[in-house]
């Protein structure tokens, strides 16, 4: 969507996105197959194909994994989290290249069915050094395939959102499985330490952005302490909230943003209707706020899009006294109009 609401297919954006995103992926591969067949000039195509789309998945999924908590603890990475889903599905593809090829090398040459193959081939699952990791690797594949296949707005519509996301926050079912897979398979037979540290090193990293930015939930949460008798949390001085911008806010459950717009206040949900995005991080387009992931807007004092749009949100009243804004967590019903506060209001 548009700041006037008119439909966008693929803007200048997200092309300059995936162009740079593809020619990174070009880069990184044909470099990695280069030097493969420049130092073991024995070593067969099909085997550096799998080798390299291997390694150009594993790293996509990293960086995939790592970009909301960055966004959330630094609003300069918010560009990726817009474009993520793109990310996604050219990761899944690397990684069906990677499967492809692997599924054909070592499982296509019997009588056997090559998918069934993956299964039966290997049946010593008791066993940690002899493990079928591809069997790992063939469930992450298709988590990640059913993700891409569904990673289009109208799965998003059909499914409803919270089954949207729940089915999207596989890809940490995907990754423990990958790491498996690679644990028990390819570092099975590379014995030098620096692949153990790379595949643990990178865990740690992901797990540590994610308590970090967990951390700051939890501190963004304790913010707006000290009920007033009416009912009202207090937040932060009027000077903090930037003009056309928003902060959030999670109290008593409540995710609530919170908009500074031509000196007054309101309070909407945080949540945005479309997926669930953070409206907090968009900001006031035309008078109406943009959420960040995809362009929906609602009006700030009512929480409701512009006609002929129909989605609403919670609303929340909020007030200015003595120089800072306090806002009440018992919401309204979605679309209640609310008086926004005025700064020249409690002085």
């Amino acid at each position: 969507m548009s700041s006037n609401y008119s439909a966008i297919l693929w803007n200048k954006q997200k092309r300059s996105y995936d162009t740079i995103l593809w020619i990174g992926i070009g880069l990184f591969l044909s470099s990695f197959i280069g030097f493969q067949l420049l130092l073991r000039p024995t070593i067969t195509l099909e085997t550096v194909i799998i080798r390299a789309t291997a390694l150009v998945a594993i790293v996509l999924l990293h960086i995939i994994l790592i970009i909301g908590p960055l966004s959330r603890l630094d609003k300069r990475f918010l560009p990726l989290l817009y474009n993520r889903r793109h990310l996604g599905v050219s990761m899944f593809f690397i990684a069906a290249i990677h499967g492809a090829f692997s599924i054909i090398q070592f499982h296509a040459l019997g009588d056997t069915n090559p998918i069934l193959s993956v299964f039966i081939s290997n049946e010593h699952y008791r066993s940690i050094s002899m493990f079928p990791f591809q069997v790992l690797g063939f469930i992450a594949l298709f988590i990640f395939l059913m993700m891409a296949v569904t990673s289009h707005d109208f799965w998003l519509k059909t499914l409803s959102p919270s089954i949207w996301k729940s089915l999207h926050m596989g890809i940490y079912l995907a990754y423990g499985l990958v790491l498996l897979h690679v644990a028990t398979g390819a570092l099975q037979y590379e014995t030098h330490p620096v692949y153990w540290f790379l595949l643990f090193g990178g865990f740690v990293s992901i797990a540590g952005i994610h308590l970090v930015a967990g951390f700051e939930h939890l501190r963004r949460k304790k913010q707006g302490e000290g009920l007033m008798e009416d009912g009202f949390r207090k937040l932060h001085a009027v000077d903090k909230f930037d003009e056309g911008r928003g902060k959030s806010f999670v109290i008593n459950g409540e995710n609530i943003a919170i908009f500074r717009y031509e000196d007054k206040f309101s309070a909407i949900s945080n949540i945005c209707k479309h997926q669930m995005g953070p409206l907090a991080e968009g900001r006031i387009v035309e008078g109406c706020v943009t959420c960040p992931w995809h362009g929906y807007q609602y009006i700030p004092r009512n929480g409701q899009s512009p006609p002929p749009f129909t989605e609403k949100l919670k609303t929340y009243s909020v007030k200015v006294q003595n120089g800072y804004v306090f806002v009440k967590p018992k919401p309204n019903p979605e679309g209640t109009d609310v008086e926004p506060a005025y700064l020249n209001y409690g002085k």
